[in-house]
Protein backbone atom coordinates (compact mmCIF):
# COMPACT_ATOMS: atom_id res chain seq x y z
CA UNK A 1 0.00 0.00 0.00
CA UNK A 2 1.20 3.25 -0.82
CA UNK A 3 2.51 5.29 2.09
CA UNK A 4 1.19 8.97 2.99
CA UNK A 5 3.59 11.79 3.07
CA UNK A 6 2.70 14.78 4.70
CA UNK A 7 3.74 17.84 2.67
CA UNK A 8 4.20 21.06 4.64
CA UNK A 9 2.62 23.91 2.79
CA UNK A 10 4.60 26.85 1.09
CA UNK A 11 5.00 29.30 3.32
CA UNK A 12 4.31 27.90 6.63
CA UNK A 13 6.24 27.59 9.46
CA UNK A 14 6.75 25.41 11.95
CA UNK A 15 5.50 24.81 15.44
CA UNK A 16 7.73 26.04 17.87
CA UNK A 17 9.55 23.58 19.82
CA UNK A 18 11.67 23.20 22.72
CA UNK A 19 14.33 20.98 24.06
CA UNK A 20 12.07 19.98 27.31
CA UNK A 21 8.56 19.46 25.23
CA UNK A 22 6.66 21.52 27.69
CA UNK A 23 5.73 25.49 27.54
CA UNK A 24 5.47 26.53 30.76
CA UNK A 25 8.67 28.24 30.47
CA UNK A 26 7.68 30.45 28.29
CA UNK A 27 7.37 33.93 29.73
CA UNK A 28 6.08 37.16 28.36
CA UNK A 29 9.19 39.52 27.60
CA UNK A 30 7.19 42.62 30.02
CA UNK A 31 6.65 40.70 32.64
CA UNK A 32 8.77 42.47 35.14
CA UNK A 33 7.22 45.80 33.29
CA UNK A 34 3.59 44.65 34.32
CA UNK A 35 4.77 43.50 37.76
CA UNK A 36 6.11 47.39 38.55
CA UNK A 37 3.17 48.72 36.91
CA UNK A 38 0.63 46.16 39.18
CA UNK A 39 3.17 47.22 42.41
CA UNK A 40 2.98 50.54 41.79
CA UNK A 41 -1.18 51.17 41.05
CA UNK A 42 -1.80 49.06 44.00
CA UNK A 43 0.70 51.37 46.47
CA UNK A 44 -1.01 54.12 45.44
CA UNK A 45 -4.12 53.31 46.05
CA UNK A 46 -3.44 52.45 49.97
CA UNK A 47 -1.80 55.55 50.38
CA UNK A 48 -4.08 57.29 48.86
CA UNK A 49 -7.34 55.36 50.79
CA UNK A 50 -4.79 55.87 54.43
CA UNK A 51 -4.11 59.26 53.65
CA UNK A 52 -8.53 60.34 52.52
CA UNK A 53 -9.25 58.41 56.09
CA UNK A 54 -6.21 60.21 58.25
CA UNK A 55 -7.27 63.62 56.43
CA UNK A 56 -11.50 63.03 56.85
CA UNK A 57 -11.79 61.74 60.51
CA UNK A 58 -13.52 63.91 62.59
CA UNK A 59 -11.38 63.68 65.50
CA UNK A 60 -8.63 66.18 66.50
CA UNK A 61 -5.56 65.11 67.89
CA UNK A 62 -1.91 66.07 68.30
CA UNK A 63 -1.34 63.00 66.05
CA UNK A 64 -4.24 63.92 63.52
CA UNK A 65 -3.06 66.77 63.44
CA UNK A 66 0.24 66.00 62.68
CA UNK A 67 -0.72 64.01 59.76
CA UNK A 68 -2.92 66.74 58.05
CA UNK A 69 -0.01 68.93 57.88
CA UNK A 70 2.15 66.26 56.03
CA UNK A 71 -0.66 65.40 54.24
CA UNK A 72 -1.74 68.88 52.86
CA UNK A 73 0.45 69.87 50.29
CA UNK A 74 -0.59 66.63 48.20
CA UNK A 75 -4.40 67.22 49.11
CA UNK A 76 -3.75 70.85 48.07
CA UNK A 77 -2.15 69.67 45.18
CA UNK A 78 -4.64 66.99 43.70
CA UNK A 79 -7.82 69.02 44.65
CA UNK A 80 -9.38 66.06 46.86
CA UNK A 81 -9.36 67.88 50.12
CA UNK A 82 -12.33 67.43 51.83
CA UNK A 83 -14.26 68.30 55.49
CA UNK A 84 -16.79 66.96 57.64
CA UNK A 85 -18.74 70.66 57.46
CA UNK A 86 -21.40 69.23 54.95
CA UNK A 87 -22.59 66.68 57.20
CA UNK A 88 -21.71 67.48 60.77
CA UNK A 89 -21.91 68.92 63.35
CA UNK A 90 -22.75 71.96 61.71
CA UNK A 91 -24.28 71.35 58.22
CA UNK A 92 -24.30 73.78 55.80
CA UNK A 93 -27.44 75.86 55.63
CA UNK A 94 -26.94 77.71 52.42
CA UNK A 95 -26.72 77.73 48.59
CA UNK A 96 -23.80 79.64 47.99
CA UNK A 97 -22.16 80.46 44.26
CA UNK A 98 -19.75 83.19 42.97
CA UNK A 99 -20.11 85.57 39.87
CA UNK A 100 -18.32 88.46 38.79
CA UNK A 101 -19.30 91.99 37.19
CA UNK A 102 -16.53 93.16 34.16
CA UNK A 103 -17.08 96.77 33.46
CA UNK A 104 -15.12 97.83 30.45
CA UNK A 105 -13.63 101.57 29.50
CA UNK A 106 -16.49 101.96 27.37
CA UNK A 107 -19.62 101.90 30.25
CA UNK A 108 -20.77 98.30 29.18
CA UNK A 109 -21.00 95.49 31.08
CA UNK A 110 -20.96 92.05 31.44
CA UNK A 111 -21.47 89.07 34.02
CA UNK A 112 -19.26 86.17 33.99
CA UNK A 113 -20.26 83.00 36.17
CA UNK A 114 -17.77 80.69 37.99
CA UNK A 115 -18.74 76.99 36.61
CA UNK A 116 -21.99 76.07 38.49
CA UNK A 117 -22.29 71.66 39.36
CA UNK A 118 -25.84 71.93 39.26
CA UNK A 119 -26.01 73.78 35.60
CA UNK A 120 -23.37 71.03 34.09
CA UNK A 121 -23.63 67.73 33.40
CA UNK A 122 -22.47 64.60 34.57
CA UNK A 123 -18.62 64.76 32.43
CA UNK A 124 -18.54 68.34 32.43
CA UNK A 125 -18.37 67.82 36.65
CA UNK A 126 -15.83 65.17 36.58
CA UNK A 127 -13.51 68.18 35.33
CA UNK A 128 -14.49 71.10 37.10
CA UNK A 129 -15.45 70.27 40.40
CA UNK A 130 -12.50 71.81 41.41
CA UNK A 131 -14.38 75.14 40.70
CA UNK A 132 -16.55 74.35 43.59
CA UNK A 133 -14.08 73.96 45.87
CA UNK A 134 -12.06 77.10 44.53
CA UNK A 135 -14.97 78.77 45.15
CA UNK A 136 -15.56 77.82 48.75
CA UNK A 137 -11.89 78.80 49.74
CA UNK A 138 -11.58 82.12 47.46
CA UNK A 139 -15.08 84.01 49.26
CA UNK A 140 -13.41 83.44 52.49
CA UNK A 141 -11.38 86.69 54.03
CA UNK A 142 -8.79 84.32 55.14
CA UNK A 143 -7.76 83.94 51.45
CA UNK A 144 -8.31 87.57 50.22
CA UNK A 145 -4.69 87.55 48.78
CA UNK A 146 -6.26 85.45 46.07
CA UNK A 147 -8.71 87.99 45.28
CA UNK A 148 -6.32 89.93 42.67
CA UNK A 149 -5.43 87.12 40.87
CA UNK A 150 -8.79 85.45 40.36
CA UNK A 151 -10.40 89.13 39.29
CA UNK A 152 -7.16 89.79 36.76
CA UNK A 153 -7.72 86.00 35.31
CA UNK A 154 -11.19 86.70 34.52
CA UNK A 155 -9.84 90.03 33.13
CA UNK A 156 -8.29 88.10 30.92
CA UNK A 157 -11.21 85.73 29.99
CA UNK A 158 -13.16 88.89 29.07
CA UNK A 159 -11.15 91.14 27.19
CA UNK A 160 -12.64 90.65 24.00
CA UNK A 161 -14.57 93.55 21.44
CA UNK A 162 -13.96 96.91 20.79
CA UNK A 163 -13.62 98.07 24.45
CA UNK A 164 -10.87 96.52 27.43
CA UNK A 165 -11.84 95.55 31.12
CA UNK A 166 -11.88 98.25 33.03
CA UNK A 167 -12.56 96.90 37.11
CA UNK A 168 -13.98 93.54 38.08
CA UNK A 169 -15.99 93.44 40.95
CA UNK A 170 -16.76 90.02 42.31
CA UNK A 171 -20.07 89.21 43.89
CA UNK A 172 -21.08 86.69 46.08
CA UNK A 173 -24.59 85.22 46.06
CA UNK A 174 -26.22 82.77 48.63
CA UNK A 175 -29.58 81.91 49.64
CA UNK A 176 -31.21 80.42 53.10
CA UNK A 177 -31.74 76.73 53.37
CA UNK A 178 -34.88 77.24 56.12
CA UNK A 179 -36.20 73.81 57.32
CA UNK A 180 -39.57 73.07 57.56
CA UNK A 181 -41.76 71.36 60.48
CA UNK A 182 -42.41 68.44 58.05
CA UNK A 183 -39.14 67.73 57.73
CA UNK A 184 -38.44 69.45 54.25
CA UNK A 185 -36.45 72.52 53.20
CA UNK A 186 -37.46 75.63 51.24
CA UNK A 187 -34.72 78.18 49.81
CA UNK A 188 -35.29 81.82 51.01
CA UNK A 189 -34.52 84.72 48.65
CA UNK A 190 -31.20 85.38 47.04
CA UNK A 191 -28.82 88.21 48.61
CA UNK A 192 -25.93 89.52 47.01
CA UNK A 193 -22.43 91.05 48.33
CA UNK A 194 -19.75 92.81 46.02
CA UNK A 195 -16.80 91.53 48.41
CA UNK A 196 -14.49 93.08 46.25
CA UNK A 197 -13.51 95.60 43.63
CA UNK A 198 -10.31 95.53 41.20
CA UNK A 199 -8.80 98.22 38.97
CA UNK A 200 -7.52 96.57 35.93
CA UNK A 201 -4.74 97.80 34.68
CA UNK A 202 -2.92 97.39 30.85
CA UNK A 203 -0.59 95.03 32.37
CA UNK A 204 -3.17 92.93 33.50
CA UNK A 205 -4.53 92.12 30.23
CA UNK A 206 -1.30 90.59 28.86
Amino acid sequence: MPRNHHKRQAGSKPLPTSDSGATGGLRPANGGLHGAKLFAVNAFLIFHIAAISCWAIPINTPLTDACKNLLRPYFVWSGVFQSWDMFSPNPKSKNVYMEAVVIYKDGSTTMWTFPRMEMLSLTERLFKERYRKYEETLSSNQFSGLWPDAARRIARLNNYGASTPRRVMLVLRWSDIIPREDGGYDRGPWNFDVFYSYEVTPEDLR
